[in-house]
């Protein structure tokens, strides 16, 4: 039997939190470990999921380009730390709560970029990374269970290699929003379309990127299994849909100038408006 489904962007984030939900390694990670859930809209999903609270989001692509939260205070946490099931506030990202994880633990975390041979990577925004960047490369050194939640809007034309060495928050002189760089991650890259395959047995074949009137970066797909199978994932399909993008909804207003944020940014043409004279030296 074969099904054919559209997953609108937040749709697919919900997908993918219910599969990673139901990951061995998160399931034992709850009973009996730690699992770090860094703050985003998908990881937001995936909290709900397991512990019923979503997360306040920071970073952003809106409209107007790359940015952040208006505010950067609020009473539910951007990341929060499992410890056997019981939820604790993580923003501080304490140097021992990373060293004390182990290697049947888990790190969860979402992605900007992702590419055909399923390497990842996050934006970063803020000076040598921010707390994600200051010690990813030592949670893959420690050999703690990486999972990267992204859906296929992610996917971009080019390697993760190559997106890494074009950008950089110093590297760019104006943009759209503060300027970003790229940070490399490594684990498992968990998709809408192998989220389906982990929810039952089936195959999952994406057949069309994109849509109008909301369903813009949308997913289609067609499944194909046994009737069972397929009926399984109509009612997870079911579930979700008309899904709204995840996370706190105060913390999904983005930043104006003078926000909280602004001091760390870099080449915004929001903060520091270009001036009429600006190209005047220019060959425009």
């Amino acid at each position: 039997m074969i099904l054919q489904i559209s997953l609108t962007v937040p749709e697919a984030k919900e997908i993918i939190a219910k599969a990673a939900a139901n990951l061995p390694e998160i399931k034992r990670a709850m009973k009996s470990g730690k699992i770090f859930l860094k703050g985003g809209t998908t990881v937001s999903a995936l909290a709900r999921e397991l512990v019923g609270t979503d997360l306040y989001i920071c970073g952003r692509i809106s409209p107007r380009g790359t940015k952040g939260s208006k505010s950067m205070i609020f009473d539910v946490p951007h990341s929060v730390l499992i410890d056997k099931g019981v939820v604790r506030n993580a923003d501080d990202w304490e140097e021992a709560e990373i060293k004390n994880l182990q290697k049947q633990d888990v790190f969860v975390i979402g992605a900007n970029a992702i590419d055909k041979d399923g390497n990842a990577a996050i934006m970063a925004g803020s000076f040598l990374g921010g707390p994600p960047g200051k010690i990813l490369g030592g949670l893959m050194a420690e050999g703690i269970n990486i999972i990267i939640l992204a859906g296929i809007e992610k996917l971009i034309p080019t390697t993760i290699s190559d997106a890494v060495r074009a950008c950089g928050r110093k590297k760019v002189d104006i943009s759209f929003g503060m300027a970003v760089g790229l940070i490399p991650i490594i684990g498992k890259l968990i998709t809408e379309q192998t989220a389906i395959e982990m929810l039952a047995d089936v195959k999952c074949t994406v057949i069309g990127k994109g849509g109008i009137c909301g369903a813009e970066g949308s997913t289609t797909m067609v499944v194909e299994g046994d009737k069972s199978q397929i009926y399984k994932i109509y009612k997870y399909v079911e579930s979700v849909k008309g899904f709204t993008t995840c996370g706190i909804k105060a913390s999904l207003e983005e930043c104006e100038r003078g926000s909280m944020g602004c001091k760390e940014e870099l080449a915004c043409i929001y903060k520091k408006p270009i001036k009429p004279n600006f190209w005047s030296d220019s060959n425009v």
